[in-house]
């Protein structure tokens, strides 16, 4: 029997929360400052949408653009962040940092991941802009929690990283290569068939569920043509 794949949507408030949930997302993320890719929201918007579905949702763990930690007095505010976010009602996360080389900053993980206490999360597209793909997942393999990759393949998107999500889904299960694969990043509905044909089961979309775009609210149509799409592509694939 075919699992149901994976919907996420970004939320930046209430309203986009609720329009998701109604369109058929399984699972949230919550950000603010869309022009900083995302920044963590503010605790009233987390607890105000937690109140207000019922959905998995994975809070933002990041206060600048870039995605660099911003040294130790930056991972210090980063860890109190989350102890924050989990008073709040937050119980999944979403986080990512790089050193000024482009590998992994593995002590500001390692120090964010122990505040989390077990809980899920998910490591963000900043592995699109890591040097060694690689060698970042055979760093993180074995941390706590960690369930998720949410990655386009490439810093370009899933035009360019497309082959990339083809080949690194065909390693799953290997060391590294455990967590699911979360495809987002100027992803499209004709992207789709490709990578469910590789067996990828989970996506994420933002401005594809705004047809106004950012300065517009989640779309319920928009999010429920995706949820359509997803669910018979499962079917097809399943045949």
């Amino acid at each position: 029997m075919s699992m149901r794949t994976v919907l996420e949507v970004i939320a930046l408030d209430v309203e986009d929360a609720v329009a998701a949930q109604a369109g058929g997302a399984d699972r949230l993320e919550l950000v603010t400052d869309m022009a900083a890719d995302g920044l963590t929201p503010s605790l009233d918007t987390v607890a105000g949408i937690r109140a207000a579905v019922d959905i998995s949702l994975r809070v933002m763990v990041r206060l600048a653009d870039g995605f660099a930690a911003g040294g130790a007095g930056g991972v210090d505010r980063l860890a109190g962040v989350v102890g924050e976010l989990r008073a709040a009602g937050a119980e999944e996360f979403v986080l990512g940092f790089l050193d000024a080389d482009g590998a992994v900053d593995l002590g500001a993980v390692e120090r964010v991941v122990a505040e989390l206490d077990g809980c899920p999360w998910t490591f963000h597209r900043a592995i699109d802009r890591a040097a060694d793909r690689d060698a970042l997942r055979k760093q993180l393999d074995g941390l706590p929690g960690l369930d998720t990759y949410l990655t386009a393949g490439a810093a370009g998107g899933v035009d360019d990283g497309l082959p990339t999500l083809v080949a690194e889904a065909a390693l799953g299960g290997q060391p590294g290569y455990e967590q699911r694969i979360m495809v987002g990043g100027g992803l499209r509905l004709d992207h789709v068939p490709a990578l469910r044909a590789a067996g990828i089961d989970a996506f994420h979309i933002g401005g594809a569920a705004r047809p106004e775009g950012w300065a517009g609210p989640v779309s319920v149509d928009a999010v429920a043509q995706w949820r359509t799409v997803l669910d018979a592509e499962t079917v097809r694939s399943a045949v």
